[in-house]
C-alpha cells in the first residue's frame, strides 16, 4: 500500500469529539521516547505530520489523521512515562483506556517496544491487559537501526519467549526503523490487508 494522502483531523480528550467511526482505525501507542512520532512520519512519508519532540511525554491528546481519505491512523498519548504528575498520569490512563474499550471502529492497536530493551514489565502487563480485554493489536518493535540485527533478533526472541508463558498465540509483530525505513513496506502493507478485507465484507459491499 502506497500513502498518497495524509491530513491532521483533530486532537481530543474525550472519545465522543472524535471523528465518526465510519472508517477503518489503526492507533499507535508506546512508552515515552519509543520513537513513536518518527516512526508516524516515516510510515506516512511526511516529516512533521506528527510532532517529535526531545522532551518525553509531549503526545498529550488522542489525535487523528485521515490518511488516502479511506482509514484513520491515530497517534496515542504515552504511557509509563513517571517524570509527567500522578494526576496526569491518572488522567492519561483513563482517557486511553476509555478509547480502546469503546472506539467502535478501532482495528487494531500498534503497540511501540523498543528493540534496544529487554522484556519490559509495563510493557508485558499492558498487553496482557490488551488480551485480557479482547483489542486486536500488534507489536512494533523501533529503532532497529541502532544496533546489530543479530543483537535486535536475540531481544525480540527474548520478548517473544515471555510472552508464550501465558499467550497461546503471539500476536504479529514488525521490526522497524524510523531512519532506515526498514518495516515501513511490510506494516503499511499488513493495514493493507486488513483493508482489503473489510471491504470486501458482505456489510460493506
Amino acid at each position: 500500500m502506497q500513502i498518497h494522502d495524509a491530513a491532521f483531523l483533530a486532537s481530543n480528550t474525550r472519545l465522543d469529539a472524535c471523528p465518526p467511526p465510519t472508517l477503518p482505525e489503526y492507533a499507535f501507542i508506546g512508552r515515552s521516547n519509543v520513537g513513536k512520532s518518527s516512526l508516524i512520519n516515516m510510515l506516512t512519508g511526511q516529516k512533521a505530520l506528527a510532532k517529535t519532540s526531545s522532551t518525553p511525554g509531549k503526545t498529550q491528546l488522542i489525535n487523528h489523521f485521515l490518511i488516502n481519505k479511506n482509514w484513520y491512523l491515530v497517534d496515542l498519548p504515552g504511557y509509563g512515562y513517571a517524570k509527567v504528575s500522578k494526576v496526569a498520569r491518572a488522567q492519561w490512563g483513563k482517557m486511553i483506556n476509555f478509547y480502546l474499550r469503546n472506539r467502535e471502529n478501532l482495528t487494531c492497536l500498534f503497540v511501540l517496544l523498543d528493540s534496544r530493551l529487554p522484556p519490559q514489565a509495563v510493557d508485558l502487563e499492558f498487553m496482557e491487559m490488551l488480551g485480557t480485554q479482547g483489542i486486536p493489536f500488534a507489536m512494533v518493535f523501533t529503532k532497529a537501526d541502532k544496533q546489530s540485527a543479530t543483537r535486535t533478533r536475540q531481544l525480540i526472541d527474548a520478548y517473544l519467549e515471555k510472552m508464550s508463558a501465558i499467550w497461546d498465540e503471539l500476536p504479529r509483530h514488525f521490526v522497524t526503523s524510523a531512519e532506515s525505513k526498514e518495516g515501513r513496506e511490510e506494516l503499511l502493507g499488513f493495514i493493507g490487508e486488513i483493508n482489503q478485507q473489510l471491504a470486501e465484507t458482505p456489510e460493506n459491499s
